[in-house]
Protein backbone atom coordinates (compact mmCIF):
# COMPACT_ATOMS: atom_id res chain seq x y z
CA UNK A 1 0.00 0.00 0.00
CA UNK A 2 2.98 2.10 0.49
CA UNK A 3 3.78 2.27 -2.71
CA UNK A 4 0.92 3.81 -4.04
CA UNK A 5 1.09 6.82 -1.68
CA UNK A 6 4.16 7.55 -3.02
CA UNK A 7 3.20 7.33 -6.60
CA UNK A 8 0.18 9.80 -5.75
CA UNK A 9 1.88 12.54 -4.03
CA UNK A 10 4.84 12.17 -6.46
CA UNK A 11 2.57 12.67 -9.39
CA UNK A 12 0.17 15.33 -7.87
CA UNK A 13 3.79 17.25 -6.98
CA UNK A 14 5.18 17.04 -10.83
CA UNK A 15 1.86 17.90 -12.30
CA UNK A 16 1.39 21.03 -10.05
CA UNK A 17 4.58 22.02 -11.44
CA UNK A 18 3.10 21.75 -14.75
CA UNK A 19 -0.14 23.62 -14.31
CA UNK A 20 1.47 26.55 -12.40
CA UNK A 21 4.94 26.48 -11.65
CA UNK A 22 6.13 26.61 -15.28
CA UNK A 23 2.98 28.88 -16.70
CA UNK A 24 4.83 31.23 -14.11
CA UNK A 25 8.28 30.74 -15.16
CA UNK A 26 7.21 30.44 -18.80
CA UNK A 27 5.15 33.65 -19.23
CA UNK A 28 6.45 35.61 -16.05
CA UNK A 29 10.48 34.51 -16.34
CA UNK A 30 11.24 33.87 -19.59
CA UNK A 31 8.30 35.84 -20.94
CA UNK A 32 7.71 32.91 -24.15
CA UNK A 33 6.67 34.69 -27.49
CA UNK A 34 5.00 32.71 -30.53
CA UNK A 35 6.20 36.19 -32.62
CA UNK A 36 9.31 35.52 -31.94
CA UNK A 37 10.03 33.15 -35.14
CA UNK A 38 12.86 30.80 -33.81
CA UNK A 39 15.68 29.33 -35.49
CA UNK A 40 13.71 26.62 -37.22
CA UNK A 41 12.51 28.88 -39.27
CA UNK A 42 14.97 31.35 -40.27
CA UNK A 43 17.97 29.10 -40.63
CA UNK A 44 15.97 26.42 -41.92
CA UNK A 45 18.17 23.93 -43.87
CA UNK A 46 15.95 20.15 -43.93
CA UNK A 47 18.86 18.40 -42.22
CA UNK A 48 19.32 20.46 -38.67
CA UNK A 49 17.22 22.97 -38.33
CA UNK A 50 13.44 21.92 -39.26
CA UNK A 51 10.54 23.00 -37.77
CA UNK A 52 8.93 20.18 -35.79
CA UNK A 53 5.55 19.79 -34.33
CA UNK A 54 5.89 19.98 -30.24
CA UNK A 55 4.35 16.57 -29.86
CA UNK A 56 7.43 14.63 -31.98
CA UNK A 57 9.94 17.40 -30.78
CA UNK A 58 8.71 16.22 -27.10
CA UNK A 59 9.28 12.51 -27.98
CA UNK A 60 12.89 13.48 -29.67
CA UNK A 61 14.15 15.78 -26.53
CA UNK A 62 12.75 13.38 -23.81
CA UNK A 63 13.93 9.79 -25.56
CA UNK A 64 17.75 11.56 -25.79
CA UNK A 65 17.80 12.96 -22.71
CA UNK A 66 16.58 9.53 -20.56
CA UNK A 67 18.74 7.87 -21.83
CA UNK A 68 19.21 4.37 -18.85
CA UNK A 69 20.32 7.51 -16.61
CA UNK A 70 16.55 7.76 -14.35
CA UNK A 71 16.62 4.33 -13.94
CA UNK A 72 20.20 3.81 -13.45
CA UNK A 73 20.75 6.70 -10.87
CA UNK A 74 17.32 6.54 -8.32
CA UNK A 75 17.67 2.66 -8.72
CA UNK A 76 21.35 3.24 -6.76
CA UNK A 77 20.36 6.09 -4.71
CA UNK A 78 18.07 3.95 -2.77
CA UNK A 79 20.65 2.71 -1.07
CA UNK A 80 20.07 5.76 1.16
CA UNK A 81 16.75 5.22 1.59
CA UNK A 82 13.78 5.64 -0.43
CA UNK A 83 12.40 9.03 1.46
CA UNK A 84 15.40 10.62 0.08
CA UNK A 85 15.56 9.47 -3.27
CA UNK A 86 11.74 10.70 -3.51
CA UNK A 87 11.60 13.92 -2.07
CA UNK A 88 15.33 15.04 -4.60
CA UNK A 89 13.54 13.33 -7.66
CA UNK A 90 10.13 15.27 -7.18
CA UNK A 91 11.16 18.66 -5.58
CA UNK A 92 14.07 18.39 -8.60
CA UNK A 93 11.91 17.81 -11.37
CA UNK A 94 9.72 20.47 -10.19
CA UNK A 95 11.83 23.26 -9.08
CA UNK A 96 15.14 22.46 -10.49
CA UNK A 97 15.11 19.99 -14.05
CA UNK A 98 12.16 21.65 -15.70
CA UNK A 99 13.41 25.12 -15.30
CA UNK A 100 17.11 24.15 -16.75
CA UNK A 101 16.31 22.52 -19.62
CA UNK A 102 12.93 24.76 -20.54
CA UNK A 103 15.36 27.57 -20.00
CA UNK A 104 18.28 26.36 -21.98
CA UNK A 105 15.61 25.69 -25.07
CA UNK A 106 14.82 29.40 -24.54
CA UNK A 107 18.12 30.43 -24.16
CA UNK A 108 19.28 28.91 -27.51
CA UNK A 109 16.61 29.86 -29.47
CA UNK A 110 16.79 33.19 -28.56
CA UNK A 111 20.44 33.10 -30.12
CA UNK A 112 20.50 31.20 -33.29
CA UNK A 113 20.11 27.71 -31.69
CA UNK A 114 23.63 28.01 -30.14
CA UNK A 115 24.78 25.32 -28.13
CA UNK A 116 25.44 26.03 -24.42
CA UNK A 117 29.30 26.42 -24.86
CA UNK A 118 28.71 28.66 -27.93
CA UNK A 119 25.89 30.80 -26.00
CA UNK A 120 27.77 31.19 -22.71
CA UNK A 121 30.53 33.46 -25.78
CA UNK A 122 27.97 35.42 -26.16
CA UNK A 123 26.06 35.86 -22.82
CA UNK A 124 29.34 35.69 -20.19
CA UNK A 125 32.22 36.28 -22.29
CA UNK A 126 34.83 34.80 -25.19
CA UNK A 127 36.92 33.08 -22.30
CA UNK A 128 34.27 30.77 -20.86
CA UNK A 129 33.38 29.50 -24.06
CA UNK A 130 36.50 27.14 -24.78
CA UNK A 131 36.27 26.29 -21.52
CA UNK A 132 32.44 25.78 -21.29
CA UNK A 133 32.87 23.39 -23.93
CA UNK A 134 35.94 21.48 -22.34
CA UNK A 135 33.03 20.52 -19.69
CA UNK A 136 30.66 19.63 -22.04
CA UNK A 137 33.07 17.64 -24.64
CA UNK A 138 34.12 15.34 -21.40
CA UNK A 139 30.38 14.79 -20.65
CA UNK A 140 29.61 13.62 -24.26
CA UNK A 141 32.40 11.98 -24.23
CA UNK A 142 31.19 9.72 -21.03
CA UNK A 143 27.84 8.95 -22.21
CA UNK A 144 28.61 7.97 -25.38
CA UNK A 145 31.43 5.32 -24.43
CA UNK A 146 29.94 4.23 -21.93
CA UNK A 147 26.23 3.63 -23.65
CA UNK A 148 27.71 1.57 -26.04
CA UNK A 149 29.07 -0.53 -23.36
CA UNK A 150 25.80 -0.27 -21.41
CA UNK A 151 23.65 -1.45 -24.98
CA UNK A 152 26.09 -4.01 -25.68
CA UNK A 153 26.34 -5.63 -22.64
CA UNK A 154 22.31 -5.60 -23.17
CA UNK A 155 22.68 -7.04 -26.33
CA UNK A 156 24.94 -10.08 -24.63
CA UNK A 157 22.75 -10.91 -21.78
CA UNK A 158 19.42 -9.80 -23.33
CA UNK A 159 19.66 -11.21 -26.66
CA UNK A 160 15.84 -11.14 -26.88
CA UNK A 161 15.93 -7.62 -27.07
CA UNK A 162 18.28 -7.47 -30.26
CA UNK A 163 15.50 -8.01 -32.84
CA UNK A 164 13.20 -5.57 -31.40
CA UNK A 165 15.98 -2.92 -30.94
CA UNK A 166 16.63 -2.87 -34.71
CA UNK A 167 13.32 -3.48 -36.05
CA UNK A 168 12.67 -0.14 -34.16
CA UNK A 169 15.14 2.10 -36.21
CA UNK A 170 13.55 0.39 -39.32
CA UNK A 171 9.99 1.08 -38.27
CA UNK A 172 11.49 4.80 -37.84
CA UNK A 173 12.84 5.07 -40.96
CA UNK A 174 9.39 4.27 -42.51
CA UNK A 175 7.46 6.46 -40.06
CA UNK A 176 10.09 9.24 -41.11
CA UNK A 177 9.44 9.69 -45.17
CA UNK A 178 5.65 8.95 -44.64
CA UNK A 179 5.94 11.93 -42.15
CA UNK A 180 7.80 14.09 -44.41
CA UNK A 181 4.69 13.22 -46.83
CA UNK A 182 2.61 14.84 -45.00
CA UNK A 183 0.41 11.67 -43.15
CA UNK A 184 -1.24 11.69 -39.81
CA UNK A 185 0.83 11.68 -36.94
CA UNK A 186 -1.86 9.46 -34.69
CA UNK A 187 -2.52 7.00 -37.23
CA UNK A 188 1.25 6.07 -37.65
CA UNK A 189 2.00 6.24 -34.10
CA UNK A 190 -0.43 3.45 -33.17
CA UNK A 191 1.13 1.32 -35.90
CA UNK A 192 4.24 2.22 -35.01
CA UNK A 193 3.54 0.98 -31.48
CA UNK A 194 1.93 -1.95 -32.81
CA UNK A 195 4.83 -3.26 -34.73
CA UNK A 196 7.42 -2.44 -32.05
CA UNK A 197 5.43 -4.53 -29.32
CA UNK A 198 5.13 -7.38 -32.00
CA UNK A 199 8.54 -7.24 -32.39
CA UNK A 200 9.22 -7.37 -28.79
CA UNK A 201 7.09 -10.59 -28.84
CA UNK A 202 8.71 -11.57 -31.51
CA UNK A 203 12.05 -10.92 -29.90
CA UNK A 204 11.02 -12.96 -26.78
CA UNK A 205 10.75 -16.11 -29.68
CA UNK A 206 14.12 -14.77 -31.55
CA UNK A 207 17.29 -14.31 -29.82
CA UNK A 208 19.78 -13.15 -31.49
CA UNK A 209 23.57 -13.04 -30.70
CA UNK A 210 26.81 -12.36 -32.15
CA UNK A 211 29.45 -15.37 -32.13
CA UNK A 212 31.10 -15.47 -29.06
CA UNK A 213 34.63 -14.76 -30.80
CA UNK A 214 34.49 -12.59 -34.20
CA UNK A 215 37.99 -10.79 -35.91
CA UNK A 216 39.81 -11.26 -32.82
CA UNK A 217 37.26 -9.86 -30.12
CA UNK A 218 34.50 -11.01 -28.46
CA UNK A 219 30.63 -10.51 -28.98
CA UNK A 220 30.52 -7.45 -26.67
CA UNK A 221 33.62 -5.47 -28.46
CA UNK A 222 31.76 -6.47 -31.75
CA UNK A 223 28.81 -5.09 -30.18
CA UNK A 224 30.31 -1.83 -29.52
CA UNK A 225 31.86 -1.53 -32.79
CA UNK A 226 29.03 -1.69 -34.51
CA UNK A 227 26.66 0.80 -32.94
CA UNK A 228 28.84 3.25 -32.76
CA UNK A 229 28.96 3.15 -37.00
CA UNK A 230 24.99 3.33 -36.27
CA UNK A 231 24.98 6.04 -34.81
CA UNK A 232 27.93 7.87 -36.85
CA UNK A 233 25.48 7.27 -39.95
CA UNK A 234 22.10 8.48 -38.17
CA UNK A 235 24.11 11.25 -36.48
CA UNK A 236 24.57 12.56 -40.44
CA UNK A 237 21.42 11.72 -41.30
CA UNK A 238 18.88 14.79 -41.35
CA UNK A 239 16.93 14.87 -38.07
CA UNK A 240 13.10 14.17 -39.86
CA UNK A 241 14.79 11.02 -41.43
CA UNK A 242 15.28 8.74 -38.21
CA UNK A 243 16.30 11.18 -35.35
CA UNK A 244 12.62 12.39 -34.84
CA UNK A 245 10.39 9.42 -35.72
CA UNK A 246 12.39 6.94 -33.71
CA UNK A 247 12.79 9.27 -30.52
CA UNK A 248 9.00 10.03 -31.05
CA UNK A 249 8.38 6.13 -30.78
CA UNK A 250 10.49 5.48 -28.06
CA UNK A 251 8.66 8.33 -26.08
CA UNK A 252 5.56 6.67 -27.26
CA UNK A 253 6.72 3.42 -25.43
CA UNK A 254 7.89 4.86 -22.21
CA UNK A 255 4.25 5.92 -22.07
CA UNK A 256 3.72 2.80 -22.51
CA UNK A 257 5.90 1.17 -20.14
CA UNK A 258 4.97 4.06 -17.55
CA UNK A 259 1.09 3.00 -17.94
CA UNK A 260 2.19 -0.66 -17.31
CA UNK A 261 4.12 0.12 -14.31
CA UNK A 262 2.12 2.87 -12.69
CA UNK A 263 -0.80 0.66 -13.35
CA UNK A 264 0.88 -2.32 -11.84
CA UNK A 265 1.17 0.04 -8.80
CA UNK A 266 -2.65 0.44 -8.63
CA UNK A 267 -3.50 -3.56 -9.13
CA UNK A 268 -1.08 -4.91 -6.95
CA UNK A 269 -0.97 -2.55 -4.41
CA UNK A 270 2.92 -3.78 -2.98
CA UNK A 271 4.34 -2.70 0.58
CA UNK A 272 7.70 -1.27 0.90
CA UNK A 273 10.41 -3.31 1.72
CA UNK A 274 13.04 -0.77 1.42
CA UNK A 275 14.08 1.55 4.32
CA UNK A 276 13.01 4.97 4.25
CA UNK A 277 16.67 6.05 5.77
CA UNK A 278 19.07 3.24 5.34
CA UNK A 279 20.49 3.26 8.92
CA UNK A 280 22.91 -0.01 8.10
CA UNK A 281 24.99 1.29 5.50
CA UNK A 282 28.45 0.00 4.89
CA UNK A 283 31.20 1.14 7.39
CA UNK A 284 33.08 2.72 3.72
CA UNK A 285 29.88 4.38 2.00
CA UNK A 286 30.04 7.66 1.42
CA UNK A 287 27.45 10.22 3.32
CA UNK A 288 23.79 11.05 1.36
CA UNK A 289 24.79 14.51 1.43
CA UNK A 290 26.48 15.32 -1.67
CA UNK A 291 26.41 12.48 -3.09
CA UNK A 292 23.00 11.84 -3.42
CA UNK A 293 22.42 14.97 -6.03
CA UNK A 294 24.98 13.41 -8.37
CA UNK A 295 23.71 10.02 -7.79
CA UNK A 296 20.37 10.98 -9.15
CA UNK A 297 20.76 13.70 -12.17
CA UNK A 298 18.89 12.84 -15.03
CA UNK A 299 15.29 12.37 -12.84
CA UNK A 300 16.16 15.81 -10.75
CA UNK A 301 18.10 17.93 -12.95
CA UNK A 302 21.45 17.50 -15.54
CA UNK A 303 23.60 18.99 -17.06
CA UNK A 304 23.19 16.63 -20.38
CA UNK A 305 19.85 18.09 -20.77
CA UNK A 306 20.82 21.69 -21.58
CA UNK A 307 23.57 19.91 -23.88
CA UNK A 308 20.58 18.53 -26.05
CA UNK A 309 18.05 21.31 -25.44
CA UNK A 310 20.42 23.78 -26.91
CA UNK A 311 22.19 21.40 -29.33
CA UNK A 312 19.60 19.93 -31.09
CA UNK A 313 15.67 20.46 -29.91
CA UNK A 314 16.48 24.57 -30.32
CA UNK A 315 16.59 23.97 -33.99
CA UNK A 316 13.78 22.29 -34.44
CA UNK A 317 11.63 24.27 -32.23
CA UNK A 318 8.44 25.44 -33.95
CA UNK A 319 7.33 28.64 -31.76
CA UNK A 320 9.05 29.60 -28.42
CA UNK A 321 5.79 28.54 -26.29
CA UNK A 322 6.97 24.63 -27.35
CA UNK A 323 9.66 25.12 -25.33
CA UNK A 324 7.59 25.36 -22.02
CA UNK A 325 5.77 21.88 -23.52
CA UNK A 326 8.85 20.30 -24.92
CA UNK A 327 11.53 21.37 -21.73
CA UNK A 328 9.19 20.91 -18.47
CA UNK A 329 6.93 18.74 -19.51
CA UNK A 330 10.37 16.41 -20.91
CA UNK A 331 11.50 16.70 -17.35
CA UNK A 332 8.37 15.94 -15.56
CA UNK A 333 8.14 12.77 -18.02
CA UNK A 334 11.64 11.59 -16.81
CA UNK A 335 11.04 12.55 -13.34
CA UNK A 336 7.85 10.26 -13.66
CA UNK A 337 10.28 7.71 -14.93
CA UNK A 338 12.77 7.98 -11.97
CA UNK A 339 9.63 7.79 -9.22
CA UNK A 340 8.69 4.49 -10.89
CA UNK A 341 11.92 3.13 -10.56
CA UNK A 342 12.13 3.97 -7.08
CA UNK A 343 9.10 2.00 -6.57
CA UNK A 344 10.29 -0.94 -8.47
CA UNK A 345 13.29 -1.75 -6.44
CA UNK A 346 11.92 -0.57 -2.95
CA UNK A 347 9.08 -2.58 -3.00
CA UNK A 348 8.04 -6.89 -2.17
CA UNK A 349 8.45 -7.22 -6.10
CA UNK A 350 11.78 -7.14 -5.78
CA UNK A 351 12.53 -8.11 -2.48
CA UNK A 352 10.16 -10.31 -0.19
CA UNK A 353 11.29 -8.63 3.08
CA UNK A 354 13.47 -5.70 4.42
CA UNK A 355 16.08 -8.34 4.96
CA UNK A 356 16.65 -9.82 1.20
CA UNK A 357 16.56 -5.81 0.56
CA UNK A 358 19.38 -5.54 2.47
CA UNK A 359 20.90 -8.74 1.29
CA UNK A 360 21.03 -6.98 -2.41
CA UNK A 361 21.58 -3.75 -1.28
CA UNK A 362 25.20 -4.50 0.41
CA UNK A 363 26.38 -1.90 -0.38
CA UNK A 364 26.05 1.28 -2.78
CA UNK A 365 25.91 0.26 -6.62
CA UNK A 366 24.54 -2.99 -6.10
CA UNK A 367 21.26 -1.92 -7.39
CA UNK A 368 21.12 -0.64 -11.20
CA UNK A 369 19.55 -1.53 -14.44
CA UNK A 370 19.40 -5.21 -13.30
CA UNK A 371 17.52 -4.51 -10.47
CA UNK A 372 14.96 -2.19 -12.29
CA UNK A 373 14.33 -4.93 -14.54
CA UNK A 374 13.75 -7.23 -12.15
CA UNK A 375 11.92 -5.66 -10.06
CA UNK A 376 9.78 -3.90 -12.87
CA UNK A 377 9.20 -7.33 -14.08
CA UNK A 378 7.53 -8.72 -10.89
CA UNK A 379 5.50 -5.69 -10.36
CA UNK A 380 3.92 -6.17 -14.43
CA UNK A 381 3.40 -9.55 -13.30
CA UNK A 382 2.05 -9.16 -10.42
CA UNK A 383 -0.51 -6.40 -11.33
CA UNK A 384 -1.07 -6.84 -14.93
CA UNK A 385 -0.32 -10.42 -14.92
CA UNK A 386 1.93 -10.58 -18.03
CA UNK A 387 4.93 -13.57 -17.94
CA UNK A 388 7.86 -12.18 -15.97
CA UNK A 389 9.95 -13.12 -19.26
CA UNK A 390 8.02 -10.85 -21.59
CA UNK A 391 7.83 -8.48 -19.34
CA UNK A 392 11.99 -8.19 -18.52
CA UNK A 393 12.07 -8.17 -22.74
CA UNK A 394 9.40 -5.17 -22.97
CA UNK A 395 11.65 -3.01 -19.90
CA UNK A 396 15.47 -4.48 -21.68
CA UNK A 397 14.14 -3.08 -24.79
CA UNK A 398 13.07 0.34 -23.33
CA UNK A 399 16.18 0.50 -21.60
CA UNK A 400 18.60 -0.32 -24.99
CA UNK A 401 16.31 1.91 -26.91
CA UNK A 402 16.90 5.07 -24.66
CA UNK A 403 20.35 4.70 -24.30
CA UNK A 404 20.56 4.05 -28.36
CA UNK A 405 18.72 7.17 -28.88
CA UNK A 406 20.91 8.81 -26.40
CA UNK A 407 23.99 7.63 -28.33
CA UNK A 408 22.23 9.08 -31.83
CA UNK A 409 22.12 12.69 -30.12
CA UNK A 410 25.24 11.96 -28.51
CA UNK A 411 27.45 11.61 -31.07
CA UNK A 412 25.42 14.56 -33.36
CA UNK A 413 26.31 17.15 -30.46
CA UNK A 414 29.83 16.06 -30.22
CA UNK A 415 29.80 16.34 -33.90
CA UNK A 416 28.47 20.05 -33.67
CA UNK A 417 31.18 20.99 -30.71
CA UNK A 418 33.58 19.57 -33.00
CA UNK A 419 32.47 21.72 -35.82
CA UNK A 420 32.72 24.93 -33.46
CA UNK A 421 35.90 24.60 -32.50
CA UNK A 422 36.78 24.10 -36.47
CA UNK A 423 34.95 27.88 -36.55
CA UNK A 424 36.74 28.88 -33.15
CA UNK A 425 40.71 28.18 -34.20
CA UNK A 426 40.06 28.21 -37.92
CA UNK A 427 40.28 24.67 -38.43
CA UNK A 428 38.56 23.55 -42.23
CA UNK A 429 38.89 20.07 -41.94
CA UNK A 430 36.69 20.25 -38.55
CA UNK A 431 33.97 22.15 -39.92
CA UNK A 432 32.82 19.13 -42.38
CA UNK A 433 30.20 17.40 -41.18
CA UNK A 434 31.72 13.64 -41.95
CA UNK A 435 35.38 14.43 -40.58
CA UNK A 436 33.85 16.14 -36.81
CA UNK A 437 32.00 12.90 -36.89
CA UNK A 438 34.44 10.64 -37.42
CA UNK A 439 36.79 12.89 -34.89
CA UNK A 440 34.12 12.29 -32.41
CA UNK A 441 33.01 8.54 -32.81
CA UNK A 442 36.61 7.95 -33.16
CA UNK A 443 37.74 9.81 -29.35
CA UNK A 444 34.79 7.21 -28.33
CA UNK A 445 36.34 4.24 -29.62
CA UNK A 446 39.72 5.21 -28.46
CA UNK A 447 38.36 5.49 -24.89
CA UNK A 448 36.77 2.62 -25.60
CA UNK A 449 39.73 0.43 -26.85
CA UNK A 450 42.71 2.07 -26.11
CA UNK A 451 41.65 2.43 -22.10
CA UNK A 452 39.46 -1.08 -21.85
CA UNK A 453 41.34 -2.83 -24.16
CA UNK A 454 40.06 -5.49 -26.58
CA UNK A 455 36.72 -5.50 -24.14
CA UNK A 456 35.91 -2.20 -25.14
CA UNK A 457 34.77 -1.20 -21.87
CA UNK A 458 37.15 1.58 -21.14
CA UNK A 459 34.39 4.22 -21.09
CA UNK A 460 33.70 2.83 -17.75
CA UNK A 461 36.96 3.70 -16.28
CA UNK A 462 35.78 7.59 -16.74
CA UNK A 463 32.21 7.15 -15.61
CA UNK A 464 32.65 7.30 -11.74
CA UNK A 465 33.30 11.14 -13.07
CA UNK A 466 30.18 11.79 -14.92
CA UNK A 467 27.85 12.62 -12.08
CA UNK A 468 29.66 15.72 -10.82
CA UNK A 469 30.70 16.52 -14.03
CA UNK A 470 26.91 16.18 -15.25
CA UNK A 471 26.13 18.42 -12.20
CA UNK A 472 28.29 21.49 -12.68
CA UNK A 473 27.36 21.29 -16.09
CA UNK A 474 23.74 21.83 -15.13
CA UNK A 475 25.01 24.89 -12.47
CA UNK A 476 26.73 26.19 -15.31
CA UNK A 477 23.75 26.06 -17.43
CA UNK A 478 21.88 27.86 -15.02
CA UNK A 479 24.34 30.16 -14.86
CA UNK A 480 24.42 31.43 -18.38
CA UNK A 481 20.62 32.00 -17.95
CA UNK A 482 20.78 33.87 -14.96
CA UNK A 483 23.14 36.17 -16.70
CA UNK A 484 20.80 36.15 -19.86
CA UNK A 485 18.04 37.23 -17.02
CA UNK A 486 19.94 39.86 -15.22
CA UNK A 487 20.86 41.48 -18.62
CA UNK A 488 17.22 41.12 -19.64
CA UNK A 489 16.34 43.29 -16.26
CA UNK A 490 13.93 40.07 -15.20
CA UNK A 491 14.05 38.48 -11.99
CA UNK A 492 17.04 35.55 -11.76
CA UNK A 493 16.51 33.85 -8.55
CA UNK A 494 14.40 31.11 -10.31
CA UNK A 495 17.67 29.95 -11.69
CA UNK A 496 20.38 30.93 -9.17
CA UNK A 497 19.08 29.20 -6.65
CA UNK A 498 18.63 26.07 -8.38
CA UNK A 499 22.76 27.02 -9.76
CA UNK A 500 24.14 27.56 -5.72
CA UNK A 501 22.96 23.96 -4.39
CA UNK A 502 23.90 22.23 -7.45
CA UNK A 503 26.86 24.08 -7.84
CA UNK A 504 27.91 23.42 -4.20
CA UNK A 505 26.45 19.88 -4.41
CA UNK A 506 28.74 18.72 -7.07
CA UNK A 507 31.83 20.83 -5.97
CA UNK A 508 31.97 18.96 -2.75
CA UNK A 509 31.33 15.27 -4.67
CA UNK A 510 33.48 16.45 -7.50
CA UNK A 511 36.13 17.00 -3.87
CA UNK A 512 35.44 14.09 -2.13
CA UNK A 513 35.75 11.72 -5.65
CA UNK A 514 39.47 13.70 -6.04
CA UNK A 515 40.53 12.38 -2.59
CA UNK A 516 39.08 8.99 -3.48
CA UNK A 517 40.94 8.32 -6.96
CA UNK A 518 44.22 9.77 -5.23
CA UNK A 519 43.90 7.05 -2.60
CA UNK A 520 43.62 4.44 -5.21
CA UNK A 521 45.88 5.57 -7.23
CA UNK A 522 43.89 6.74 -10.06
CA UNK A 523 45.56 9.13 -11.60
CA UNK A 524 44.09 9.23 -14.89
CA UNK A 525 40.48 10.53 -12.93
CA UNK A 526 42.13 12.89 -10.85
CA UNK A 527 43.53 15.12 -13.25
CA UNK A 528 40.02 14.77 -15.36
CA UNK A 529 38.42 15.36 -11.74
CA UNK A 530 40.68 18.33 -11.41
CA UNK A 531 40.68 19.91 -14.93
CA UNK A 532 36.89 19.74 -14.33
CA UNK A 533 36.77 21.58 -11.36
CA UNK A 534 39.43 24.16 -12.08
CA UNK A 535 37.10 24.93 -15.48
CA UNK A 536 33.89 25.48 -13.53
CA UNK A 537 35.57 27.88 -11.20
CA UNK A 538 37.17 29.75 -13.88
CA UNK A 539 33.52 30.15 -15.51
CA UNK A 540 32.34 31.31 -12.69
CA UNK A 541 34.67 33.78 -11.78
CA UNK A 542 33.98 34.94 -15.27
CA UNK A 543 30.32 35.22 -15.10
CA UNK A 544 30.66 36.85 -11.70
CA UNK A 545 32.91 39.34 -13.41
CA UNK A 546 29.92 40.02 -15.84
CA UNK A 547 27.64 40.28 -13.28
CA UNK A 548 28.92 42.16 -11.45
CA UNK A 549 29.82 44.97 -14.19
CA UNK A 550 25.89 44.72 -14.85
CA UNK A 551 25.22 45.86 -11.30
CA UNK A 552 27.72 48.84 -11.51
CA UNK A 553 26.10 50.04 -14.51
CA UNK A 554 22.66 49.95 -13.46
CA UNK A 555 23.73 51.27 -10.05
CA UNK A 556 24.90 54.35 -12.06
CA UNK A 557 22.08 54.83 -14.50
CA UNK A 558 19.81 54.97 -11.65
CA UNK A 559 22.32 57.52 -9.90
CA UNK A 560 22.12 59.72 -13.22
CA UNK A 561 18.21 59.35 -14.01
CA UNK A 562 17.97 60.45 -10.10
CA UNK A 563 20.56 63.13 -10.65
Amino acid sequence: MQSIAIVILGIIGMLLGWFVYSKFIASRIFKLDDSFVTPAHTMKDGVDYVPTNKVVLWGHHFTSVAGAAPIVGPAIAVYWGWVPAVLWVVFGTILFAGVHDMGALWASARHKGKSMGALSETVIGKRSRSLFMIVIFLVLLMVNAVFGVVIANSFVSQPNAVFPAWMAIAVALVIGQLLKRNFSLIPLCIVGIIVLYASVYAGSYIPLSLPETMFGLADKANWIIILFIYAAIASLLPVWMLLQPRDFINGMQLLVGLFLLYGAVFFAMPDITAPAFNAQTAVDSPSLIPLLFVTIACGAVSGFHGIVSSGTSSKQLDKETDARFVGYLGAVGEGSLALITIVAVSGVAFAASPEEWHEVYSHLGAGSVGAFITGGANLIQQGWGLPVDFSSTILAVMVVLFAGTTMDSGVRLQRYIIQEWGDIYSIGALKNGVVATLVAVGCCLLLAFGAGGASGSGGMIIWPLLGSTNQILASLTLLVISVMLIKLGRPAKYTLIPMVFVLIMAFFAGLIKLKEYYVEGNYLLVFLDAVVLIVSVLVMLEAFSVVSKLKKESKLKKEQANG
